[in-house]
């Protein structure tokens, strides 16, 4: 089968390889959509943590079931899926808790282990989302909705509260969207004036601050009266914008890095400690945010498609990676397709 390889940092190459076959409890997935993600970006950088080379990237990820491995499971060859990528060992501490999240021996697909930018890829059943509602797009969008999910719930964001999203990525763009769910007043800060237009003028984000235009500091005191945010969420990817964050929160708000970051974060105690403020890291997503993602996409109360602004064949991916990973290109979502 085909597949792309990430063999160095900036080198994506095509590689021929075996089919995987499934076994008793998994599902083989015939690959048709793979979303590219920070986490790919960084990988392609050279700046992701967690990563080693050569690696198969892709964890969005949606495609049909083409195979089961048990007979009780039958029922779902055939059918749409998306993917949980994050495998999890079902016996730590963390696991024990419901916390899959962030499992002590945690695996995820296309960061630990070869992702699905390949033909098929062999999958734990009950890492699958099946769907016969959500389009292919839909549910390669799933994982990156869910990690704003999973920030917005772990930030315990309540009606009324001011919430603070910085960095307009998809990741942002997640957030945003849940906290409004959540009844929360929204703000979005980035440098990026096009993302910002995105957010107003299809997420229908009301408050848009660019710091190239104006000092979002000011800017956030005169609409709270002084008070600042409830909850800052950082979703930038960038170590200096993450510390200046901490400026953003009020008196008892929560500080939710979204972001990860290959930097050491510092803060001014005296300040940290004077707002008595609530300093939180948001990893990946669990069951429960992909059913609170699939929920609102089926009652379509999200803008999810609208994010995809590039799309592209697999065998394309070696000559269009840096493209998609080049600012200037205006990129929000690029979609890569299998659909041979």
């Amino acid at each position: 089968m085909r597949s792309i390889v990430c063999t160095r940092p900036g080198l994506m190459e095509p590689n021929d390889r075996e089919a995987p076959v499934c076994g008793a409890g998994e599902a083989l997935l015939r690959v048709r959509r793979v979303g590219i993600c920070g986490t790919d970006i960084h990988a392609f950088g050279g700046n992701q943590p967690y990563f080693a080379y050569p690696r198969v990237l892709g964890h969005e990820l949606a495609g049909e079931i083409v195979q089961v491995g048990d007979s009780q499971h039958q029922a779902l060859v055939g059918q749409n899926a998306s993917v949980i990528p994050y495998l999890h060992c079902g016996e730590c501490r963390a696991c024990q808790r419901g916390l899959t999240n962030c499992c002590q021996r945690i695996k995820v697909i296309g960061v630990h282990r070869d992702g699905g930018m390949c033909d098929t890829l062999v999958v734990p059943i009950d890492h699958l989302i099946p769907s016969t509602t959500l389009s292919l797009d839909q549910l390669a969008l799933m994982e990156c909705l869910a990690i704003g999910a999973h920030a917005v719930r772990r930030s315990a964001l309540a009606p009324g509260e001011l919430a603070v999203v910085v960095g307009a990525g998809p990741i942002g763009m997640g957030v945003a969207q849940f906290a409004r769910e959540c009844d929360a007043r929204v703000v979005v800060i980035d440098t990026n004036e096009q993302r910002l237009a995105f957010c107003r003028e299809t997420l229908n984000i009301e408050h848009t601050f660019s710091p190239l235009q104006h000092d979002s500091l000011a800017q956030l005191d005169a609409l709270s009266a002084g008070a600042l945010a409830d909850v800052v969420f950082d979703a930038t990817g960038n170590a200096e914008a993450m510390q200046r964050g901490f400026d953003l929160v009020g008196q008892a708000g929560r500080y939710v890095l979204v972001s990860i970051v290959k930097a050491d974060i510092s803060f001014h105690d005296p300040d940290f400690h004077r707002k008595e403020m609530t300093l939180l890291s948001s990893r990946n997503a669990t069951r429960k945010d992909f059913d609170w993602v699939a929920t609102l996409m089926e009652a379509g109360r999200l803008h999810e498609t609208a994010m995809i602004t590039h799309r592209d064949e697999l065998d394309a991916v070696p000559e269009r990676m840096a493209a998609w990973c080049d600012p200037s290109n205006a990129v929000i979502k690029a979609m890569i397709h299998l659909d041979r």
